[in-house]
């Protein structure tokens, strides 16, 4: 038998050590890796700080929030009711008038002189009947004394009944005449804020036609025009005969106005009433609330949004939107159970208040909902919940749940 060389017998015990040295190198490293990675036995993760309200349930309004128009309480439109040359304005375009102001004026002369033709013939027609009556009376002793036929005295009657009439003929056509001599001079019919002139000085107005020259609106106080679903009106009427709501009562109906930049309009009007038909093509129901205007800020035409108490749900609960997922199943809340755990809870919806919605139903006082701090919780499904209070964002206060984690990370970022 020949035996291995010397070379070759070294190269297989070196080959040896060498796998040798690599399997406890392994077997060291990943002692140590799990000495340094994985936590002790045993040990909890640590909980998740969530932002929730507690529930108080209460009486809660039913407010729907809808679109509207502002409007004018009175609009007049200023015509002429005389025809002529227009002579002067007499008002600073934009500006308010109080009724009977005069706007306008119109050449009066025709007018005038029509006033003293008209003058002249109640002169007349006064003289005649003066001389008819002097005539009566002086044939009256002649009738009791028949020195004179009857019918001559009854022609005489007759003659003085003729003048009286032509008399209040001509007192009404002088009364014609100092109409048309006013209507000359334009006045304001109503108080409020006159727009733009429609016409300027030397334009012949009111020939054939009424022309409009100015258009005069009330805007203290306004009108707000606004549309409600006619199915939601009549869910409404349904559930307060269902006495699952209460009638806000008449003092309660009042609007707020939300103007289009989202301010809140800081005055509160009150409805006025709701139209009795339906509108075929959009299927809405028109209402009207009257909107006071002091400081003459708000302009007809303007596009709001109007917040209406319609009713008054008792034992209800407000939650602010952000709180409830919504899903084609049904409507949904997180809430925390045993004090850590995150529990699913269906919940019926009533309608939305502002930034918040009215639940009705599947909620109890004390009951903790999770408002803020989601994201958090997926990430750590199995960590146990710290329900802290919640407070709406803001530009300069944080919620609930980030002040919270805040000393927390703050603590952290020391080690």
């Amino acid at each position: 038998m020949v035996s291995p060389s010397l070379p070759t017998r070294f190269s297989a015990q070196l080959a040896v050590c060498a796998l040798a040295a690599l399997i406890l190198t392994a077997c060291g490293g990943d002692d140590k890796s799990k000495g340094a990675g994985a936590p002790a036995a045993g040990a909890a993760p640590p909980p998740v700080p969530v932002g929730v309200v507690t529930v108080k349930p209460g009486s809660v309004p039913v407010v729907a929030e809808l679109p509207g128009r502002l409007e004018a309480s009175r609009i007049a439109q200023v015509r002429a009711r005389a025809a002529g040359i227009l002579q002067k304005r007499l008002f600073t375009e934009g500006s308010d008038v109080r009724a009977g102001q005069p706007l306008f004026q119109i050449d009066p002369a025709p007018y005038q002189a029509a006033l003293q033709s008209a003058q002249a013939t109640q002169a007349k027609a006064e003289a005649n009947l003066a001389q008819a009556t002097a005539l009566v009376e002086r044939y009256q002793p002649l009738q009791a004394a028949k020195a004179i036929s009857p019918q001559e005295f009854l022609n005489a009657q007759v003659a003085q009944r003729q003048a009286q009439a032509d008399v209040a003929a001509a007192k009404a056509a002088v009364a014609t005449a100092q109409l048309n001599l006013g209507y000359a001079g334009v006045t304001s019919p109503i108080a409020g804020r006159v727009g733009r002139a429609l016409v300027t000085e030397g334009a012949l107005v009111g020939q054939g036609e009424a022309t409009q020259l100015a258009v005069v609106q009330q805007i203290n106080p306004l009108y707000v025009n606004f549309t409600q679903s006619a199915n939601e009106v009549m869910r409404l009427r349904q559930a307060l005969a269902a006495g699952q709501l209460q009638r806000a009562g008449e003092n309660a109906a009042r609007v707020k106005v939300v103007l289009d930049d989202g301010r809140e309009y800081p005055v509160a009007g009150r409805l006025l009433f709701a139209d009795l038909t339906v509108d075929a093509a959009s299927g809405q129901v028109t209402l009207r609330a009257e909107l006071p205007n002091p400081k003459f800020e708000l302009l007809p035409g303007m596009y709001v949004r109007v917040r209406l108490e319609q009713a008054q749900v008792g034992g209800g609960v407000l939650l602010p939107q952000q709180a409830v997922t919504r899903t084609a199943q049904g409507d949904f809340v997180t809430v925390v159970e045993g004090g850590s755990k995150a529990g699913r809870r269906p919940v019926k919806l009533g309608g939305a208040t502002g930034t918040n919605w009215v639940v009705l139903e599947g909620l109890k006082e004390g009951d903790q909902v999770v408002v803020d701090g989601f994201q958090k919780m997926m990430m750590s499904p199995a960590s146990p919940l710290k329900p802290v209070p919640w407070a709406p964002l803001s530009a300069s206060a944080p919620t609930a749940a980030a002040a919270a984690s805040a000393p927390a990370s703050s603590a952290s970022a020391a080690q």
